[in-house]
């Protein structure tokens, strides 16, 4: 799994709303806006909690593979995160997850969890870095 950088985490803070990408199994793509994408204190594991996804946790559960872009203009690098997925609907940690979506807004009702691990980093920053993989 891959950890991420101090500069990404800070980054990553300053960001309200992700575009979170899946897709199907054959292929088709889905991009979605999730603003409940939590990094965990490990710096390798997303939290996303679902609480309206339909063609995302489709995708998911049939391509447990994801992607999300880290930047706006506030933001000092332009980052992109891969990883894979796995659906959790029970335990611990949905109830955590679960507890964190009525923090954040009454009524979520955090159907499922998606956690995360993250395998890779890429420079989504204009210029000769754009595409390389950082991690």
């Amino acid at each position: 799994m891959v950890k991420l950088t101090d500069e990404i985490k800070a980054d990553m803070q300053k960001i309200r709303i992700f575009p979170f990408a899946t897709s199907s199994p054959l292929g088709e793509p889905n991009v979605a806006p999730i603003n409940m994408l939590i990094l965990q204190e490990d710096n390798e594991t997303i939290w996303v909690i679902d609480n309206f996804m339909q063609k995302t946790l489709d995708n998911v559960i049939k391509n447990p593979r994801a992607s999300f872009y880290i930047w706006s203009p506030e933001t000092v690098g332009a980052w992109q995160i891969k990883g894979t997925i796995t659906v959790v609907s029970g335990g611990p940690d949905h109830e955590k997850a679960k507890d964190i979506a009525k923090a954040r807004k009454e009524g979520s009702p955090a159907k499922t969890l998606l956690k995360m691990n993250i395998t890779d980093v890429y420079s989504v920053k204009p210029g000769p870095t754009a595409g390389k993989k950082l991690m």
